[in-house]
């Protein structure tokens, strides 16, 4: 008998079989056969269209796609499936939990019923180009402190970054979900890392007395941050560089095994020893504590950001440098296809 896991979206309860998840071709053309003519439209666009560079993790009207409150529980359920190809179960976990945090949100800035500006059901699905064994296409997660872009070419995932995710609040206070904490381990081993430091280390982590007000990198179509600073890998010890691997880990795992894999590949070929990790803010954690850390190499920015709403709002985010959106390559051969 095949374990069950209860998962919840969209304040929905849905089951999901554990196991092998479906391949991502199936999934995606499963999902697009099941929606009706109108949501096509909505949410069907070609590879090359502008459309696939829009990046926004916070609340905006008129996002394109087709919204989860549009979708009958079958519908629901084909998404979900398309979801499982490309993200872990952790992470899944942890995009339920940032959806429902919609609801006490809503709650805390005591807004009507009939107030949507805070709503688990609006995030949306985009799919670019035509799903095939031999084909490039992609598909879009977007919506509040949610934005996951994956391209493919033929069945092979070749990009999910931007992939974001963030929190607000970061420890729900009051309420039913009191003291929850969405993404407690990116907290806790980032401050874990930095206090394994020594003084002369953590002179050369801090970035900046004054904490970035965002991440950096924001809704910018190219990642970069000229001149990154912080520890480099090569002045860490040996149980520092392990540790520091771990919290790298815990990002690039957001996504499947075999894609996340190869990330880590591409970091390590490049050369561990052109990471660096920057600090900014204070030393402990805490509300009414902002700081802000960051992980950069040839081929990734990862940056966590916890300045807003009086050090109780979190933003975290991965971006490949060489493949987000799919990287230019890709597009140019898609083109020279057409």
């Amino acid at each position: 008998m095949k374990k069950i896991t209860l998962l919840l979206f969209s304040g929905n309860l849905l089951f999901l079989a554990a196991g092998k998840a479906q391949d991502l071709v199936p999934a995606a053309a499963k999902f697009i056969s099941m929606l009706d003519s109108n949501q096509q439209v909505q949410a069907l666009y070609p590879f090359d269209a502008d459309e696939r560079y829009t990046y926004h993790y916070f609340p905006v009207n008129n996002r394109k796609g087709v919204a989860m409150d549009e979708l009958n529980n079958l519908q629901k359920q084909a998404a979900l499936d398309l979801i499982k190809t490309c993200l872990s179960e952790s992470t899944i976990k942890k995009v339920n939990q940032i959806i429902q945090l919609e609801v006490v949100l809503k709650a805390l800035e005591k807004r009507k019923p009939e107030d949507h500006y805070r709503d688990p059901g609006k995030y949306y699905f985009t799919l670019f180009g035509v799903p095939a064994n031999s084909s490039i296409w992609g598909w879009r997660l977007e919506g509040h402190h949610v934005y996951f872009n994956f391209s493919a070419n033929n069945k092979i995932l070749v990009s999910g970054t931007p992939g974001f995710l963030g929190a607000n609040p970061a420890v729900v206070q009051e309420g039913p979900q009191k003291g929850q904490e969405v993404l407690r381990e990116e907290r806790e081993m980032g401050f874990a890392f930095l206090h394994e430091l020594s003084k002369d280390q953590f002179k050369k982590a801090i970035i900046d007395s004054i904490v970035p007000g965002d991440i950096i990198t924001a809704t910018n179509r190219k990642a970069m941050i000229q001149h990154p600073g912080g520890l480099r890998y090569p002045e860490m010890t040996g149980s520092q560089q392990g540790q520091f691997l771990q919290l790298i880990r815990l990002y690039v795992y957001r996504f499947t095994k075999l894609f996340a894999d190869n990330m880590l590949k591409e970091i390590q070929e490049a050369g561990l020893n052109n990471l660096s990790f920057s600090w900014a803010g204070y030393q402990e954690p805490g509300i009414g504590k902002p700081h802000y850390y960051r992980i950069q190499g040839p081929t990734i920015i990862i940056e966590y950001d916890n300045t807003q709403n009086n050090a109780n709002h979190l933003h975290t985010v991965v971006r490949d440098l060489r493949h987000d959106f799919g990287g230019d390559l890709l597009l140019e051969h898609y083109r020279s296809g057409h």
